[in-house]
């Protein structure tokens, strides 16, 4: 009874040995009476070739790789097919035998030297056995034999090669010496220097990168890809940002870089400037859906709920007038068994309604009006929102007085998994925060931290709360704990440092406590308040009234315009500040800071 099976093992191998050059021959064959012609195509798999594959196969089945990958090469070699390389080249892969795979991709590059594949072969190898110096050769000579029209993306792919390297000045050196006699002159020059200026800035060395960004562009400012890699950096390298802004001016059509920066400036807080640049594109562009939702979200979080509620409408509007999107097979011909997470278009669009549904009952409840956020709210059926409705809802209630009935709501959302714990627990004392009972909102973060012990967000929020209970000392135990356990969280090097400063305690302390929060989120204008603050504090008026000024035109937020006002007032710029207290005061009268700064300077609007 063995005999069975051992025969259907073979048969499967067998299988598995001609099915590509049995695919390939069909395709072959189907092009060609496509095209009106049906030369005979003879199979390469010759008798010699069958046995040589099926023992090689064999051997690497009983366990020896040494000698299947000798079968292979040696087949690979007589035949030069790029398939019998691949394979032997993946049978010392899985051998983890560097070397030899080595051996097997140079077979490969020489007898086939137009091969693409082999030339990426070569370079991940070279770099994988960190001899990447000798990666510079095969990286030009695949540039070289890639079509022009496929060149240019190429070039600006190759610093991928080296993500996993540890010394990103080695690579960028590397890839610099690759692609310099591109950049020096000719059709490449643009994606050249885009790539070399994306190496550099994986250093990173921003000097280099902008450099080398500002020549590409000078040399193409039509050429999206010099603004849209700036975009990527501006975070980090707010330097760049006069290729992104050059680059509109010379195409202004341009919207994926324009989207680019929007993104850019929205992760940096610089919603009035990410605003001006979405109503650019509305403008241009007033069919497509997409950027009227980012719009109504930022006019949202400007408190502009006017504003707000007309784009998020208008984005439900193009949403319905836009073709249907269709739900056929994928392109890639998958089926149910497919792993893509990718949402459909359909699925797409869905949630953006639900969004936009969200977002208006937010715009809504910002404007008091409980019974229309009631009814944005209930158009939402989706249970994967459940919580997030259920909050908003809490919300309203709240607001009206019902706190019990608040928190109730949110307690009976059920929990599928210990995140949905967290999430509740999270939004309980949102909700709580959102109404001022501050002593509620922190005991529920206690019982938070205790069922989730160094829980980042969580011990920070913890710290907020604690702050506004006048427990100073525990806020900043609590917020020196985060910083421990997550060294680059931003907001607590800037919450402790401008609670120092507003206490007007460790000013020295606190200004570097914040220069920190700033290396780590540059440009954020919430932290460039808080080292004004602190300069104000320190008695360098001139440079507080200047980072004041940066903040509040990046988003007018009212305890920025309390700060800012303050400065102007005390330097004799009384109705300057005037005019920023009133505007803060039109979009949110009740804010605590604004109020307790008129009432201490006794100002009355």
């Amino acid at each position: 009874m063995p005999v069975f099976p051992i025969r259907s093992s073979l048969t499967r191998l067998l299988g598995a040995l001609t099915a590509s050059l049995l695919c390939a021959t069909l395709a072959t064959s189907a092009q060609t009476e496509r095209a009106g012609t049906a030369p005979v195509v003879n199979s390469r798999l010759d008798a010699q070739l069958f046995y040589q594959l099926l023992i090689g196969e064999i051997e690497l089945r009983e366990g020896d790789a040494g000698t299947a990958y000798q079968v292979m090469l040696d087949a690979a070699r007589r035949t030069k097919d790029e398939q019998l390389f691949r394979r032997a080249t993946d049978i010392a892969l899985q051998a983890r035998a560097g070397d030899q795979a080595l051996a097997a991709v140079m077979a490969w590059r020489s007898a086939v030297p137009s091969s693409a594949e082999a030339h990426r072969y070569l370079i991940q190898l070279l770099i994988a056995l960190n001899r990447p110096a000798e990666a510079v050769e095969p990286m030009r000579a695949l540039v070289e034999l890639t079509p022009s029209g496929e060149r240019g993306a190429l070039i600006q792919s190759l610093p991928a090669f080296f993500s996993r390297q540890n010394d990103k000045a080695q690579a960028a050196a590397l890839i610099e010496k690759t692609l310099q006699p591109f950049a020096d002159g000719g059709a490449d020059r643009v994606p050249a220097r885009v790539a070399m200026a994306r190496a550099w800035l994986g250093v990173p060395d921003v000097a280099k990168a902008r450099a080398l960004l500002e020549r590409a562009h000078a040399d193409a400012p039509t050429d999206e890809s010099p603004a849209l890699l700036a975009a990527v950096a501006l975070g980090s390298v707010p330097e760049l940002e006069g290729v992104i802004l050059g680059h509109l001016r010379a195409k202004p059509d341009s919207h994926g870089v324009r989207l680019a920066y929007v993104r850019a400036l929205t992760s940096v807080q610089r919603f009035v400037d990410a605003v001006t640049q979405l109503q650019e594109v509305t403008r241009r562009a007033p069919e497509l859906p997409p950027p009227w939702l980012t719009l109504g979200a930022l006019q949202l979080e400007l408190r502009q709920p006017a504003d707000a509620t007309a784009s998020l409408q208008t984005y439900l509007e193009r949403l319905d007038a836009a073709p249907a999107p269709t739900l056929a097979t994928p392109a890639h011909g998958g089926g149910a068994d497919d792993d893509d997470d990718t949402p459909s278009p359909a699925a797409g669009a869905e949630q953006g309604r639900t969004q936009a549904w969200l977002l208006l009952a937010q715009a809504a409840e910002q404007r008091r009006d409980f019974k229309a956020a009631e009814t944005w709210l209930a158009k939402v059926d989706n249970p994967q929102r459940l919580l997030e409705v259920q909050t908003r809802r809490a919300s309203l209630l709240a607001r009206q007085g019902k706190l019990r009935e608040a928190r109730e709501l949110i307690r009976r959302v059920p929990e599928r998994e210990q995140s949905d714990v967290r999430a509740k627990l999270l939004a309980e004392a949102q909700v709580l925060r959102d109404v001022k009972q501050w002593k509620d909102a922190g005991a529920v973060l206690a019982q938070a931290n205790q069922r989730f012990p160094d829980d980042v967000e969580l011990l920070y929020e913890q710290s907020m709360m604690a702050e506004k209970l006048n427990r100073m000392d525990e806020m900043e135990r609590l917020l020196r704990k985060v910083i421990q356990l997550k060294p680059d969280h931003h907001h607590a090097y800037n919450a402790l440092g401008y609670s120092l400063a507003e206490r007007n305690q460790r000013l020295p302390e606190a200004k570097s406590l914040i220069q920190k929060a700033l290396e780590l989120s540059p440009g954020e204008p919430f932290i460039t308040d808080s080292l004004g603050w602190v300069e104000y504090r320190m008695g360098n008026k001139a440079e507080a009234l200047r980072l004041l000024k940066t903040a509040y035109q990046a988003r007018p937020d009212p305890e920025i315009a309390a700060h800012l006002g303050e400065v102007l007032w005390v330097m004799g710029q009384q109705d300057e500040a005037r005019r920023v207290w009133r505007e803060a005061r039109s979009r949110d009268s009740a804010n605590d800071v604004l109020r307790e700064t008129l009432a201490r300077l006794r100002v009355d609007l």
